[in-house]
């Protein structure tokens, strides 16, 4: 893919920031390396020493001195690798992008973490969008995607949904006023994008089926225009197997996928990551360098430390945990919905 119309003026010019650089630089480097140049304050003087914390099964994750020290240290701007590294594990074994040995100019799969994954989309949508520019959204649209675009200047067109989300001969209506070579033509001004909640759209609840994302997937490739999927509640599905998502079914690198451990961890961690093609990941991460740095790193050290703890089936039994928690919450709403609105209301939710 060509990923040049998909990223702005702004975008394109930024460089690497020298002080994160040296930051990376000296995160893999010996601890008896004393540099001068990042500005990174001396740890002994911090008033937070240690730190254990209880989790819910009675285990505890021990921040040590040496251990603190690195938590309240600045970091990498993509995210602590060790994170990284485990949910690039994650992404595969859940989605198995098709990407994921493409070469890196070519859209290779790549991944970064963010202040919760609304910091990542704001960043998305500064990246790619122009002011004047049509970008597609399902109907009806999570508000703070609203306020995230709208400043930005562009056109948002509605897609028609159902209870089973976005209903692409609406998207197939929308596209027919543009031909498919016209993505070519920057004077076309063809959508730059897609943006959907493809699992429990807020605020309709309503989930996109497994068959409308291929001909929603399909159209994309004949028309040229990028896929955000925003999934916060991908987790919260209450069936399985789970729905295949975009990112599944990506063989050319156009989706970008945002995940958030908000729902299943704890939303005031701010811990989310962002998924996608390399060319524009590595743009994400220029803007973080140079806006809030880095994600927290206790939150990310804390994220990390119980991951690894629980491993790959730890973290999904504790998913289930949580699903079972809400599906109770959703039967007995249910109950009281077919005791007091009998006859006015017939949505069934599948996730929580």
């Amino acid at each position: 893919m060509n990923y040049t119309r998909f990223i702005t003026a702004a975008s394109a010019a930024r460089k690497p920031s020298a002080i994160r650089v040296m930051t990376e630089i000296l995160g893999k480097s010996s601890k008896s390396v004393l540099s001068l140049a990042t500005g990174a304050p001396n740890p002994n003087t911090f008033p937070f020493k240690t730190a254990v914390i209880t989790t819910d099964n009675k285990e505890t994750i021990q921040f040590d001195e040496e251990m603190m020290k690195r938590a309240l240290q600045y970091s990498q701007s993509a995210g602590l690798p060790e994170l990284l590294s485990w949910l690039k594990q994650l992404q595969v074994k859940l989605h198995n992008p098709p990407t994921i040995h493409y070469p890196p100019s070519q859209g290779q799969m790549d991944m970064c973490v963010t202040c919760g994954s609304q910091e990542g989309l704001c960043k998305v949508f500064e990246m790619i969008i122009n002011p004047g520019d049509n970008i597609l959204v399902n109907e009806p649209i999570y508000s703070g995607t609203i306020h995230a675009v709208q400043p930005l200047g562009c056109n948002m067109i509605n897609i028609s949904s159902d209870e089973h989300g976005i209903i692409p001969d609406s998207l197939r209506e929308i596209l027919s006023r543009w031909k498919p070579e016209d993505s070519k033509n920057p004077e076309k001004n063809t959508p730059k994008f897609l943006y959907t909640v493809p699992n429990g759209n807020n605020p309709a609840g309503s989930s996109l089926t497994t068959n409308r994302k291929k001909e929603i997937y399909e159209l994309a490739r004949k028309y040229d225009f990028l896929i955000i999927e925003d999934d916060p509640y991908y987790f919260m599905q209450f069936s399985k197997p789970w729905a295949p998502t975009f990112l599944s079914m990506d063989v050319d690198g156009r989706v970008i996928r945002a995940d958030s451990f908000s729902k299943v961890l704890s939303s005031g961690l701010r811990i989310g990551f962002i998924t996608g093609p390399k060319p524009l990941i590595e743009r994400i991460v220029l803007h973080v360098q140079v806006s809030t740095m880095h994600p927290s790193t206790f939150a990310q050290l804390l994220v990390s430390q119980l991951l690894y703890q629980w491993g790959e089936e730890g973290f999904l039994a504790h998913v289930d945990r949580v699903i079972d928690f809400y599906r109770k919450q959703r039967d007995a709403l249910l109950a009281a919905a077919d005791k007091w609105l009998s006859g006015e209301w017939n949505l069934y939710p599948v996730l929580g």
